[in-house]
């Protein structure tokens, strides 16, 4: 006999949801086995000889990496190879919470054992400032240039990490990566009118960039003084710092995972910067 249709069983938003995320995090672990996805290192090899920064004398000064060999399938430990380790909080590649800065302090969730794990991940805006930072150690970012490259790749999202090229990372030694002077560093950074409309107006997760800091070498002369620590913290945002690779990056389309160690309290720590990216 003829009739209406059965009608269709009523629809779960929630559950067709969680099955499309599953689909989603099946098909992303499928293309990093088969190739169609890349994970690219951004993170510096943490040495010994790795160089930390430099501040006046009259300050407190960072530890470098210091590594300590407890046994090594020896007398001390027949089965067992390990160290005790021991290092500044921001020393080799490394991650700046906003408690870092005093204008960050007083945000809830600040450091970094307090920080929603999902602000750890972000899509990528790689700017490509080598050849100035070629030309002139000093190069300052300006929102100007920011504003050129989004003309050209488009806006910057929000919830995403601005990650600064400058080949600072492929400086050989020490002495030449920290570019140290009379009158203090000599690296590129952020002028200090970027650092509010990436921070405000793009509302970004935050920066990374190659040299020792997120400040230019010279930002104790800038007005204010480390706008990119001064600024970017006291908007509750993020650093990274002493990242390298950032040539392997395309533009746009890369999506990095930066979560640091789960320190109490702690104003930063090394960590493993890692970046996807579609082969």
């Amino acid at each position: 006999m003829g009739g209406r249709p059965a009608p269709a069983a009523p629809r779960n938003a929630l559950s067709d949801a969680v099955t499309d995320a599953a689909t989603d995090l099946a098909a992303f672990a499928s293309a990093s086995a088969d190739g169609r996805l890349r994970i690219v290192d951004l993170t510096q090899t943490l040495d010994p000889d790795f160089p930390t920064i430099v501040l006046p004398p009259e300050l407190g000064q960072a530890q470098p990496f210091r590594v300590e060999e407890i046994s090594h399938y020896d007398q001390r430990g027949p089965a067992w190879y390990w160290n005790n380790i021991s290092m500044g909080e921001h020393t080799g590649t490394h991650f700046d919470a906003p408690i870092h800065w005093v204008t960050g302090k007083d945000y809830a969730n600040n450091a970094t054992h307090s920080i929603p794990v999902d602000r750890f991940i972000g899509p990528a805006c790689v700017i490509d400032v080598a050849q100035q930072a070629r030309a002139n150690p000093d190069f300052l970012l300006t929102r100007e240039t920011i504003e050129a490259w989004e003309q050209q790749h488009g806006r910057i999202p929000a919830h995403a990490w601005v990650l600064i090229r400058t080949d600072w990372s492929k400086r050989g030694s020490a002495r030449d990566f920290l570019n140290m002077a009379a009158d203090g560093a000599h690296t590129p950074g952020f002028h200090p009118a970027a650092v509010p409309f990436l921070a405000r107006e793009r509302d970004i997760l935050g920066v990374g960039v190659e040299t020792v800091g997120t400040d230019a070498g010279q930002a104790p002369t800038l007005e204010p003084m480390f706008p990119c620590h001064t600024i970017m913290h006291g908007s509750n945002r993020f650093g990274l710092a002493s990242l390298t690779n950032l040539d392997q990056l395309p533009a746009t389309g890369a999506v990095v995972i930066a979560p640091p160690l789960k320190i109490v309290n702690g104003s930063g720590s090394p960590l493993r910067v890692l970046a996807l990216v579609p082969a």
